[in-house]
């Protein structure tokens, strides 16, 4: 199966339309994504995993899923070796912190953008995640609501792929 974010805010979901948000410079083509530029990167990326907040509980989905800890974070550093990885805090090099008071990482569909292997600069931490209030514009990601994230969670089978079209 496969997921559509449109940079319009639409995203197709087993033949309905739901509301998304997107990067708040729009999208990008993949080849022109950089690190930082707030665009969401154009293409189909393979879902490779969902990590999840324990104390909000697991989600129902047959995707690989992996609890979260508190000292969790993903490399958004391009100069250091684990860019577009996982790490462990304290990280020497910039990260993005996945355990967070905003509750927006309580989901978090890691896919595969710029991860076979990370190339500097080209750009990280591009996940499917929960939306701010109002459906606020993402630094990359592709957000949704929590109830449509759960539908989505509950239906995505391993090899299904999120597309980021450019319309």
């Amino acid at each position: 199966m496969k997921f559509v974010a449109h940079p319009d805010g639409r995203f197709e979901f087993q033949g309905r339309t739901l509301r998304c948000a997107v990067g708040r410079k729009g999208v990008v083509a993949a080849a022109a994504k950089k690190e930082g530029d707030g665009a969401s990167p154009v293409g189909v990326w393979s879902i490779r995993k969902v990590l999840y907040r324990p104390d909000v509980g697991a989600p129902t989905t047959a995707l690989p899923a992996e609890p979260i800890a508190r000292d969790d974070g993903w490399c958004d550093d391009p100069e250091d070796e684990a860019y577009n990885r996982p790490v462990k805090l304290p990280h020497r090099a910039s990260f993005e912190k996945l355990w967070r008071d905003d509750h927006m990482y309580d989901r978090v569909v890691v896919l595969g953008h710029n991860d076979d292997p990370p190339r500097p600069y080209l750009g990280s931490c591009i996940f499917l995640h929960l939306v701010k209030p109002g459906y606020a514009p993402t630094q990359g990601c592709v957000a949704l609501s929590a109830e449509d994230l759960e539908a989505l969670l509950e239906a995505a089978q391993p090899g299904d792929l999120v597309e980021i079209a450019a319309d």
